[in-house]
């Protein structure tokens, strides 16, 4: 049983003690600590907090636990029920609220949950501003208000504004779609995917949708992570279905994983490149993405005449750097698309939506797509903590050892070779060290990784 805090907020698993994991204790203190944030930051006697959760089977107790809390607290809540991470966030900005809580665990089994912490634009909090609300529920710093001050819900829905967003974009074709007349195989884990993504792809003019697993009742019918291993039903139903392309989502729709028509994954880290790849097509510009992302994005970004950015690992600092360059996009390599014209979070939906008229203008079938762009193989491993490892310590030593490679170190350690990079950090969301590495074979990169994992051991 695990409880993680981190800027990127409170994840754990349901059930145990207090302390060790996410109770309704732990839920308490935590969502108190960010009201007490948000009054302190909005200067707001009763502010106004959006929340929204995604289909767990633990989401409706975390969910009245928190709007209870922040009553409790003297907030108004704005209560959107089931809806994707990117809805909550959109909504936060519509109702100019003061912030929001997202009640998802991402690609996380079932057994956990997580509030995801937002500011009044819709997006994560800052590091520094993390760090406050988790000093205030070390403290116990708040104070709930008193009868005459208790805040109210207010019930709303955001799916349907959210997708009218969508279609307003400049970008998204759906004359085009439409005319395509594409068939889409749909697999959405059981969760609240399984009404969002529907609705925007019939709101595009696709006609033809396979679905697999998106009934949100939350019980996962697989591991949730869009990974291949994960996705072989979609691969099967993809090709049997004769479908033009296959989508998966995680849980909250932060994330996309594409499938050629031939059932073969377009890979994670390419969703990124193909949607960057059109964006930069018709609005030249800067891109972003973390360190542990594809150097195909790069390759296409300069391909294009514009310059590529690596950010630390995090949404909210590959945000902060977008902001900083003037990405015109960016994101993250496990399928994470931030669209600035859209908003500043990851975001399935856009991504589908880009992705699709990218295919129907360009004419081309997935598969076809795939091939043009710069071939590399990524390999992802890890190494299970344990309480006398050194991290820091870890990470001198292996910098030290490969101080005669470009080495950097704005979060973790990434060792850039000619031909290949290796990257490791430990997660901000498991008790794990993260090790990526890529290389244009798929044998270099597993080679690299598991150097790196020898070295890790060795160094404990």
């Amino acid at each position: 049983m695990t409880l993680i805090k981190s800027i990127s907020g409170i994840r754990g698993t349901i059930g145990g003690y207090p302390g060790g994991n996410l109770t309704p204790l732990d839920i308490v203190k935590f969502t108190a600590a960010y009201a007490t944030y948000i009054k302190e930051t909005s200067q707001t006697e009763k502010p106004m907090i959006v929340v929204g959760r995604d289909a767990r089977i633990s989401g409706e107790m975390v969910h009245r636990i928190i709007t209870g809390t922040l009553i409790g607290m003297g907030c108004d809540v704005t209560n959107i029920g089931m809806a994707t991470t990117p809805t909550t966030e959109i909504a936060v900005t519509k109702e100019k609220a003061a912030g929001g809580i997202i009640i998802t665990a991402s690609h996380n089994p079932k057994q956990w949950n997580a509030l995801k912490l937002l500011d009044n634009n819709g997006e994560f909090l800052s590091a520094e501003d993390g760090e406050k609300v988790l000093s205030y529920a070390d403290n116990s710093e708040f104070s709930f208000a008193e009868v005459g001050n208790l805040g109210k819900i207010f019930q709303k829905q955001y799916l349907h504004e959210h997708i009218q967003s969508i279609l307003s974009l400049d970008l998204v074709d759906t004359e085009a779609i439409k005319a395509a007349n594409f068939r889409v195989a749909l697999d959405s884990i059981n969760s609240v995917g399984g009404v969002a993504i529907p609705e925007l792809l019939y709101a595009l003019g696709v006609k033809e949708i396979f679905k697999l697993h998106c009934a949100p009742h939350g019980n996962f019918s697989h591991n949730p992570e869009p990974l291949p291993q994960n996705l072989t039903e979609l691969a099967s139903l993809t090709k049997s279905s004769k479908a033009n392309v296959g989508f998966a989502v995680d849980p909250d729709v932060d994330r996309l994983a594409i499938y050629c028509e031939n059932g073969e994954p377009f890979g994670e880290e390419y969703t990124l490149v193909a949607v960057s790849d059109y964006v930069l097509q018709h609005t030249p510009g800067n891109t972003v993405s973390n360190l542990s992302s594809s150097r195909a994005l790069r390759d296409v970004t300069v391909q294009k005449g514009g310059n590529y950015y690596p950010a630390a690992v995090g949404e909210v600092n590959v945000v902060a750097k977008m902001k900083e360059v003037g990405a015109v996009i960016g994101g993250e390599g496990n399928g994470g698309i931030i669209y600035p014209a859209s908003h500043y979070g990851r975001d399935a939906l856009v991504g589908i939506a880009l992705f699709l008229t990218y295919l129907a203008k360009s004419g081309k079938k997935p598969s076809e797509l795939r091939k043009e762009y710069p071939s590399y193989f990524m390999s992802k491993q890890k190494v299970e903590l344990s309480s006398e490892m050194n991290i820091d310590d870890i990470l001198d030593k292996i910098k030290e050892k490969f101080s005669d490679q470009k080495v950097t170190d704005i979060d973790g350690v990434k060792i850039d070779f000619p031909d290949k990079w290796v990257h490791l950090r430990k997660s901000n969301t498991e008790p794990i060290i993260r090790i990526y590495s890529e290389a244009t074979s798929e044998e270099d990169a597993q080679k690299i990784g598991e150097q790196i994992i020898s070295l890790v051991r060795e160094f404990a």
